[in-house]
């Protein structure tokens, strides 16, 4: 591919509307120019596709089917993530954030799974064809850690920090076995094992106050956006917010995100939600919140096809173009990241642009996706010529 080239006969998002039969003007990673035709350019004919701002994935853990598709059966680290990456491309993701927890927890979301991942993105994403990042989701009683986790925030290593506090809900399930098997799975261990090592972490909650908020203050100082997760009532999303988690990821009410707009901070909500009509969990429904102008952000949580989905069928249910939902995959989550750069089609922004077959709304699918200025995935089926 030429250095300059140019999209054309497709209707694109540009300024919070559609433009039809448009052109989109690429110089090496960033945006030229919209609209103008004839320059001499390469060319390639989308014709009648919609070009939307690449999405932008502030949450997503599907990677891990790839790593540990069944209790305790590990793949290498490199190849897990070198086939997300293809499914992230596939599905118009330009932009991820990969949500690698680390537990206190042995196996897949232990110490060692963390160091690996880490290393891991670190040594592929060059190579990767979305431009992957370390959303680090830290629990909250994993204090050992907390002398690492400093150090990768000194060091660049982690994009976004999130504060997880899952180990009080699974401290009420320490007697009762069967809860306790999920987790014993997930961690490669018995029930038994895993039931004296969770007793045995939760001696710690008088120190994890000062440990969260030595993190969160220093990742304030070095510009590294800050979220909290679960968030269960309005005080503990106020006392997060106060610490500067501007992100709320997954609130368990309405209380509790509204509290959240209320302070200006950004809510997640998971786009499988949309897509399947509610919550896996019977939480609180994203659509309402959507609609509310509650939630404006959807992430792809653990189903990455769901971030296409989520914003077509609210547009359908609400009559509506898609030029409404598209921010909450693209714009807003560049704006809840600091990514100026991202989340929308102008010049001189960066080059993230996908190609959307949308001629059935139920299905659109994604025929071509660009990152910065390159096409990283390009579906055959779709009606590029050189012009």
């Amino acid at each position: 591919m030429q250095q300059r080239w140019r999209i054309v006969g497709v209707q694109a998002l540009v300024d919070g509307g559609l433009v039809a039969d448009t052109a989109i003007g690429i110089d090496g990673s960033q945006i030229a120019d919209i609209g103008n035709l004839g320059t001499g350019a390469r060319e390639l004919h989308f014709g009648g596709l919609l070009a939307l701002p690449g999405i932008i994935d502030l949450h997503g853990d599907a990677f891990e089917r790839q790593l540990m598709p069944r209790p305790g059966v590990f793949f290498a680290d490199d190849l897990a993530l070198l086939d997300t990456d293809r499914q992230l491309a596939a599905n118009g993701v330009t932009t991820a954030f990969h949500g690698v927890t680390w537990s206190w927890e042995p196996g897949l979301r232990g110490t060692a799974r963390a160091h690996a991942m880490a290393d891991a993105l670190d040594r592929l994403r060059t190579s990767l064809a979305c431009d992957t990042r370390l959303h680090l989701r830290w629990e909250t009683y994993n204090l050992d850690s907390v002398p690492t986790v400093l150090q990768w925030l000194a060091d660049g290593r982690i994009h976004l920090l999130a504060f997880n506090d899952h180990t009080p809900p699974m401290l009420a399930k320490v007697d009762d076995p069967a809860a306790l098997l999920k987790f014993a799975e997930r961690g490669s261990t018995t029930v038994d094992a895993f039931r004296d090592l969770l007793r045995s972490v939760g001696t710690r909650a008088d120190a994890v106050p000062a440990a969260i908020e030595t993190l969160a203050a220093t990742a304030r100082r070095l510009g590294v956006p800050l979220a909290s997760h679960d968030d269960e009532t309005p005080a503990q999303r106020a006392a997060l917010h106060a610490l500067g988690c501007t992100l709320c990821e997954f609130p368990k009410n309405r209380a509790t995100a509204q509290v959240a707009r209320t302070d200006g901070d950004h809510v997640l909500m998971g786009a499988p939600n949309v897509v399947r009509g509610g919550s896996h969990l019977s939480g609180v429904s994203a659509a309402e919140l959507v609609t509310d102008g509650i939630c404006d952000v959807l992430t792809s949580d653990y189903y990455y096809p769901a971030l296409l989905h989520a914003p077509f069928r609210l547009a359908r249910e609400h009559g509506s173009g898609i030029d409404r939902f598209w921010p909450l995959v693209s714009q807003n989550a560049a704006r809840a990241a600091g990514l100026a750069e991202r989340g929308s089609l102008a010049p001189g922004r960066r080059a993230d642009i996908i190609l959307v077959d949308a001629h059935d709304p139920r299905w659109p699918r994604v025929v071509a996706t660009i990152v910065a200025g390159r096409i990283v995935h390009h579906d055959r089926r779709g009606d590029a010529l050189a012009a």
